[in-house]
């Protein structure tokens, strides 16, 4: 072969490899199978104040979970949502991230169940800033810890116009926040693993006439 195909015919052939790199970079990733429920449904709201997130959760939550609030022991939830800048030529970036905090709790002297929502973790002896409410029974409490209304994930400022993005959320049991042997006992077992998990792409917004 002549030196100068032979050139056009590597460079060629870089091209057509870096092509499908990129492809295989940027190429939605396949969904993740649910444990123990499903996100419903998921909306997103560009508003003046920021990003809005409302979601309709569907929990299950699995036998050992539900004896082990009857027990006493709090249960810890984190919703987490990431906004994501998309980028064809390297990886999306973060550019914002929400953390939400639940803890379910079953009171047995007053049989009544309480839901605490906080932005920031819990203490450890059990205070701290947080919003919550008390319910006469677990489905009760379910339901309203399975919706969530308007709730703020990233600022206006952070998001540019004209670019798309992508809003991973999920909603998942902190294993980390349960009593040391239970903690131990539940790693590894899928009837812990509650999972939940969804993504949106957000369109680019117009800029304003």
């Amino acid at each position: 072969m002549h030196p100068r195909l032979h050139l056009r015919w590597h460079w060629a052939h870089w091209c057509l490899l870096l092509v499908c790199l990129l492809a295989a970079w940027t190429a939605p990733l396949p969904a993740r199978a649910q444990a123990h429920g499903e996100v419903d449904e998921l909306q997103l709201e560009r508003t003046t104040e920021g990003l809005l997130l409302s979601a309709s959760l569907r929990l299950e939550l699995p036998e050992v979970v539900q004896d082990a609030l009857y027990k006493g022991i709090s249960m810890h939830f984190i919703a987490e949502a990431e906004v994501l800048r998309q980028r064809w030529y390297w990886y999306d970036k973060t550019v914002a991230r929400a953390t939400r905090y639940l803890r379910l709790n079953y009171q047995p002297l007053t049989r009544r169940w309480r839901l605490a929502q906080s932005s920031v973790p819990f203490a450890a002896n059990g205070l701290g800033v947080s919003l919550g409410q008390n319910y006469e029974e677990l489905s009760d409490a379910l339901s309203a810890m399975q919706r969530i209304a308007r709730w703020k994930i990233a600022d206006e400022a952070q998001l540019d116009e004209g670019v798309p993005y992508v809003v991973n959320f999920q909603f998942r049991l902190d294993l980390s926040q349960l009593p040391r042997p239970l903690h131990i006992g539940a790693v590894g077992r899928s009837a812990w693993d509650i999972m939940l998990t969804r993504s949106v792409h957000l369109p680019p917004a117009e800029a304003p006439r």
